[in-house]
């Protein structure tokens, strides 16, 4: 049996980051100054990260990241939904796909769902966020098992989902 050095896996982790270069163009290359409020969604820009609460007092109005990108319609993120147990199961899977989005939205207001769009043969999520797109995917995994395949584009800070059953 192999004994693993804790050192090794931080030093793989650090070089993987360092060779992709790829980050959200949607986020800025540096923090914002002083506390700001989008005027979308009203998701408060302090301390370093975006959060739900109240406005603080002279806040500056700019949109969030999550915003622009609904506003653009350019997603993070694709799930792709299809199969026959998705159209007997619907209703319970999009539902699972809403709770996903609150649960994460929660703590992170960056994190939504751009769109549930109809298609010929199932459905179609777009998010504002890789990690979602993610997390929706391996949700549906881990409640309904089924085949998940997860796909991140080179070049650019997108993924694309794909679960069926």
């Amino acid at each position: 049996m192999k004994l693993h050095d804790p050192r090794q896996r931080q030093r793989r982790h650090l070089d993987r980051s360092l060779q992709d270069p790829i980050k959200d163009p949607y986020q800025r290359k540096r923090k914002l100054a002083g506390p700001v409020v989008c005027p979308d969604c009203g998701a408060v820009f302090q301390r370093g990260r975006w959060r739900w609460g109240a406005r603080p007092a002279q806040a500056e109005a700019q949109r969030c990241p999550a915003c622009q990108r609904v506003r653009e319609g350019v997603p993070a993120g694709y799930v792709r939904l299809a199969g026959e147990f998705f159209e007997r199961h619907r209703g319970e899977i999009l539902q699972l796909v809403r709770n996903e989005e609150a649960r994460e939205k929660r703590d992170h207001p960056l994190q939504r769902i751009m769109r549930l769009r109809e298609q010929a043969a199932g459905v179609e999520v777009t998010t504002t966020d890789v990690h979602l797109a993610r997390r929706i995917g391996e949700s549906l995994r881990g409640a309904f098992q089924g085949e998940l395949d997860v796909q991140y584009s080179r070049g650019e800070h997108l993924v694309r989902v794909r679960w069926s059953r």
